[in-house]
């Protein structure tokens, strides 16, 4: 295992198993903001600001490291408890992008490496109203 990335995990069930988004970004940017929308639409959390990632049988997987999980920030709230799976596989990444800065409108298809396995990428302002749209887009076309 490595270090923690500065990342939040969130998963939803696909085929049987839990496969998860690893959102990226500054602090501030908006990847807790955007986890909560996008777990009210059924995706689940499994980890907050610090996920711990390892590599097994080809695949990546994530996980909060203890003493964060069940927990995210909601800023301007606090930390609040929030139920959250042990680990998912990480099937994407989505590098969420500040306001300003600008995305193409049609890129060109990205990929990261997470733990040696390359992962495809998404670019996102999180903040936007359409963003869990996106995100969900992204998804039936790519990666769960």
């Amino acid at each position: 295992m490595s270090d923690p990335l500065h990342a939040t995990l969130i998963a939803r069930r696909s085929a049987g198993a839990w496969r998860g988004l690893l959102l990226r970004g500054p602090s501030g940017v908006g990847k807790s903001d955007l986890t909560l929308r996008l777990i009210g639409r059924g995706w689940r959390l499994v980890a907050d600001d610090r996920v711990i990632a390892w590599r097994s049988g080809g695949r990546v997987f994530g996980r909060a490291p203890d003493a964060l999980r069940n927990l995210v920030e909601v800023r301007g709230v606090g930390v609040i408890p929030c139920p959250a799976l042990c680990f998912a596989e990480i099937t994407a990444v989505i590098d969420c992008i500040p306001v300003g800065e600008a995305i193409e409108r049609i890129p060109v298809a990205a990929s990261v490496e997470i733990a040696g396995v390359a992962l495809r990428l998404l670019r996102l302002h999180p903040l936007e109203s359409g963003a869990p749209g996106k995100v969900a887009a992204f998804c039936g076309a790519a990666c769960v």
